[in-house]
């Protein structure tokens, strides 16, 4: 459900919204991601994710987020999850005076093809986990998901 963006501005400026990320594992230890277009995040590498909709399920919502980021729906039991984050961001999307909150419902998934989709993302990377934890272009949530 898409809400008109006066409505959404509101949203943003008063309640967290509640996203899924997913972190994509390749067969070499590589993990996936994209240089984001937009704000929050702007011009850092970041995993690929979403919002999840009211009145939509985690599985369907997880559905939606794997085909719209991933080129290919992915069935949400194929998914480990990883845990329960917070993002606080001084920006949005809408308004860089409106500031963002995101839960974050983190997922692991182990794929070796991508059909990518640059909605959100200028372009698409595999790195490392050195690469990862090493380059200041990686957002620090990104790198939150990588340091167990």
């Amino acid at each position: 459900m898409f809400l008109d963006k006066e409505v959404f501005k509101t949203v943003i400026a008063n309640a967290p919204l509640i996203s899924i990320d997913l972190i994509i594992e390749n067969a070499q230890s590589e993990f996936l991601l994209g240089k984001r277009i937009n704000k929050p995040a702007q011009n850092y590498w970041f995993v690929p994710g979403g919002r999840i909709y009211k009145g939509e399920t985690l599985e369907a919502a997880f559905s939606r987020i794997t085909k719209a980021e991933l080129g290919n729906t992915i069935v949400f039991d194929k998914a480990v999850f990883e845990g329960i984050y917070q993002h606080f961001y001084d920006d949005s999307f809408v308004e860089n005076s409106i500031s963002t909150h995101y839960i974050v419902l983190a997922y692991k998934l182990k794929l070796n093809e991508v059909q990518l989709n640059n909605a959100q993302h200028e372009s698409y990377h595999w790195f490392s986990l050195s690469e990862i934890k090493d380059s200041n272009l990686v957002h620090p949530y990104t790198k939150d998901y990588f340091t167990s």
